[in-house]
């Protein structure tokens, strides 16, 4: 069962807005048994909104529309709809009062444009929405579906998940559809795949392999369509079963997408601490953990020792060490973190030092040079990496990198 997303408006296009409702209704659609055919994104122009809806119902069976449903003159997407499906404009007293209650409790009085938006196509089914003013439309034509919906995400999100998944379940046979994901970190893209080769060359037709990279991490997705969700499941099972006994050691998770989570979740299982020294991370990691809600029982904070006289001063570490090998060298990282961690009196702690980019490398010390130290209970243990050339990319590496240590130790 086919289903497309057409998203419209020139914000989207040049850049202005990030399409997350499209990554959203997505993930929502498949989990139910919709195939995601395409994801389109148009200008709010009439001939762009008919040409892509034509296109996608030749191939599909529902198409879902975001953008363009507002009260002023650039939004077009309610009169073309209308237009297409040959109907005509009608006021809904319902969707009227609603408005008005909305605008009027803000604080606003009604004018033209908020009395437009309660005019509707008499050949559509209105979808509430309860957290704007412009009504969710769902078309039908020939057996298949259209909904067009406003662009605002969290006005969308509630009318998908309260209103139009339950109408789309209700009038489609869907299929069940299994997404398993392992999560592995520490081993390339090129490198996991040459490991597991004869098991993915054995995999049963029906199962789907994906590789998702990302920087430090890679994501495997097992998929599987069918009737029988106990036995999908089964042989989903099965195949991650062989899959562990392969690369056991790279997998962080297979719940649980966020490294930093698993990390948190297992030092308050074990009621220890973390802290970091960031160099060239420059407390990225601090951030990855502090996402966390939570993580306030866990970490006790960081010192971001960019320069030389800070990694002296509060960490100790050895002038004449830096002076003989630098700062990205095993020593001063090995240093950093024994002496974060016995600043602040924690169980683990985390160090980086190394050159990000885009300057500042050596021959000896190329761009993208990366010592990661982790230090525990037990001792300290460091790594040098070398990443690319690009300093975000190089950045957000380092500090899944360490994290990554820090699991394995944990």
């Amino acid at each position: 069962m086919n289903l497309d997303i057409i998203s419209i408006g020139d914000e989207l296009l040049i850049g202005q807005t990030l399409n997350t409702n499209a990554f959203w209704m997505s993930k929502q659609l498949n989990a139910i048994g919709f195939a995601v055919r395409e994801q389109t994104t148009i200008a709010d122009v009439e001939e762009a909104i008919l040409s892509a809806l034509e296109t996608s119902l030749s191939k599909s069976d529902v198409v879902l529309i975001t953008g363009g449903l507002g009260p002023t003159n650039d939004d077009l997407t309610m009169p073309t709809l209308n237009k297409y499906f040959g109907g005509s404009l009608v006021r809904d007293e319902k969707v009227y009062q609603h408005i008005e209650k909305l605008v009027t409790s803000r604080g606003f009085r009604m004018n033209e444009n908020n009395k437009s938006q309660a005019m509707v196509p008499d050949n559509c089914t209105v979808i509430h929405n309860a957290n704007g003013t412009a009504p969710g439309l769902w078309f039908e034509k020939g057996g298949k579906v259209v909904v067009a919906m406003p662009g605002v995400p969290y006005e969308m999100k509630v009318m998908v998940s309260d209103q139009i998944i339950p109408k789309l379940k209700a009038q489609f046979d869907l299929p069940e559809i299994i997404n398993h994901m392992v999560y592995t970190q520490g081993v390339p893209e090129s490198m996991l795949a040459e490991q597991i080769a004869d098991w993915e060359n054995n995999l049963p037709e029906t199962i789907k392999l994906a590789y998702l990279p990302s920087p430090g991490r890679v994501k495997l997705r097992l998929s599987i369509t069918g009737r029988d969700r106990d036995l999908l499941q089964s042989k989903i099972d099965h195949e991650v079963e062989k899959l562990e006994q392969l690369i056991s050691k790279h997998i962080y998770s297979e719940e649980n997408e966020d490294l930093a989570s698993v990390i948190g979740e297992m030092l308050l299982k074990s009621n220890k601490t973390i802290v970091t020294a960031e160099s060239c991370t420059g407390g990225y990691i601090a951030h990855l953990i502090t996402r966390v809600a939570g993580s306030s029982a866990y970490y006790k904070g960081s010192v971001i020792a960019y320069a030389n006289e800070v990694k002296i001063n509060d960490l100790n570490v050895s002038v004449n060490d830096l002076d003989s090998y630098g700062a990205v060298s095993k020593g001063v990282v090995e240093q950093m973190a024994l002496g974060v961690q016995q600043k602040m009196d924690t169980d683990y702690a985390i160090a980086t030092s190394g050159i990000a980019g885009p300057t500042g490398g050596s021959d000896e010390k190329p761009v993208g040079t990366v010592w990661i130290a982790v230090a525990t209970p037990d001792g300290v243990t460091s790594k040098k990496y070398l990443f690319g050339k690009q300093r975000d990319v190089n950045i957000e590496r380092a500090a899944i990198t360490a994290l990554g240590m820090l699991q394995r130790e944990l």
